[in-house]
């Protein structure tokens, strides 16, 4: 997958926390021959502490605002990107995303999610504190639908299949 300029695209990852953006990044990218960042990672690298201690010691708006720096300063091509659940509250950064890649929204229901075992209150959800799971996943999905190049449904897919139809929809060789 080249850009106009004869580079290669990043493809990045839209979507709720827990439905494999992280997991499904790891595999495409060895399947597509691709360089792999996860950003949630890149910002506890950045700022040393995890997300949900971000959370409890700034507040959720807090770490969108540091999410948005960390996404607008990723300067790469080649890479699958695994963005955090919340980076589509910042248009800017999910413009910033979009110019040098395909945004694909691994998109899973309620229910499945709902079942994983996410541990919201450690895993650093930047979310209202008084707005349930089910809230979230509404007002994001809103937000995933219309920042996707790529609407890919999970449902009843494991993470190979998943990665299978990912490169199938963007014809990418795996």
């Amino acid at each position: 997958m080249s850009d106009r300029r004869g580079d290669t695209a990043n493809i990045v990852l839209i979507g709720m926390p827990g439905a494999g953006k992280s997991t499904v990044g790891v595999i495409l990218a060895k399947l597509a021959s691709l360089d792999f960042i996860d950003t949630d990672v890149l910002i506890q690298s950045c700022e040393r502490r995890s997300l949900q201690s971000i959370i409890d010691s700034q507040g959720y708006l807090a770490l969108r605002e540091i999410e948005e720096r960390i996404l607008l300063g990723l300067e790469c091509r080649g890479h699958v990107i695994a963005t955090g659940g919340s980076a589509v509250y910042s248009r800017p950064a999910m413009a910033h995303l979009a110019e040098n890649g395909v945004v694909v929204f691994l998109d899973v229901d309620l229910a499945t999610l709902e079942s994983r075992a996410l541990n919201l209150g450690r895993r650093g959800i930047a979310k209202h504190p008084d707005q349930s799971f089910a809230e979230l996943f509404e007002e994001r999905r809103r937000l995933y639908l219309a920042c996707a190049d790529v609407v890919i449904d999970c449902h009843g897919l494991g993470h190979d299949l998943v990665c299978t139809e990912i490169l199938g929809t963007l014809h990418v060789a795996g």
